[in-house]
């Protein structure tokens, strides 16, 4: 993994000890930036079974492109966590760009969101089996983001991996706890519970809570929280291969 630069240890160094990590180092990085846009810090819990939550959301914009991306299963913050690169999406009106993720532009755009802006880091040295953090930058306008601005938003999400990695050790099955909001929490215990009680895996439980809040035209979180505390059961998923046809 490179190293961070310098600008970047100072920036965890400034925020190490106060509550809210995430939130400061979204703030930070917003008011830092030359250009307007909102900021989104994204944490795969398991890149394997693509388990995502969002850590912080500041600005008009990253709330919904945030939470559109977790619902969705989809968007320039997935893509750059599977492939380890930079995504640079600075018109989501270009098919070429947002091929990959068409649902997550249609919606994105309906939300006056134009341009998404998604930089990868991951810890540990097999990424492939590491959690990974993401910043997005979200603007209202498309066109290229500049240099100064991409550098600045790499310091930040620089600083934000190396106060990940200074947090209390969490358990082995609950990689994000010391970071996650409440709300956040409801969504990882409902794959649990909806694992116990279909009998599927966790990518496979993550599957069907999208598909029901996606049937349901409901938020992924809200979902979730029904699922915990009103004791919501959803529909078995339907059945596959060839005994399942009968």
């Amino acid at each position: 993994m490179t190293p961070p630069r310098p600008e970047a240890v100072v920036l965890a160094a400034r925020h190490t000890g106060h509550a809210d990590p995430a939130g400061r180092i979204g703030a930070s990085c917003r008011s830092a930036l030359r250009g307007a846009y909102s900021v989104g810090l994204t944490l795969a819990v398991d890149a394997a079974l693509a388990q995502r939550v969002s850590l912080c959301a500041v600005g008009p914009l990253a709330a919904k492109g945030e939470a559109l991306q977790i619902n969705l299963g989809e968007g320039p913050c997935v893509q750059a966590l599977d492939r380890r690169v930079r995504v640079l999406a600075d018109d989501l009106d270009d098919p070429d760009l947002t091929r990959e993720w068409p649902f997550y532009a249609h919606d994105a755009k309906a939300h006056h969101i134009r341009a998404v802006f998604a930089l990868p880091i991951l810890n540990g040295s097999d990424p492939a089996r590491q959690a990974g953090l993401v910043l997005c930058l979200y603007r209202h306008r498309p066109g290229p983001i500049s240099d100064a601005d991409l550098h600045t938003a790499q310091d930040h999400v620089d600083a934000a991996d190396l106060l990940l990695l200074a947090a209390p050790l969490p358990a082995e099955d609950d990689l994000a706890s010391a970071w996650l909001l409440p709300v956040d929490a409801a969504v990882h215990q409902a794959i649990g519970m909806i694992s116990y009680r279909h009998s599927l895996t966790g990518s496979q439980a993550l599957a069907l809570l999208r598909a029901h809040a996606h049937a349901q035209e409901t938020d992924l979180t809200a979902l979730a929280h029904a699922v915990v505390h009103d004791h919501l059961t959803l529909p078995d998923p339907p059945p596959s291969g060839p005994t399942g046809a009968q």
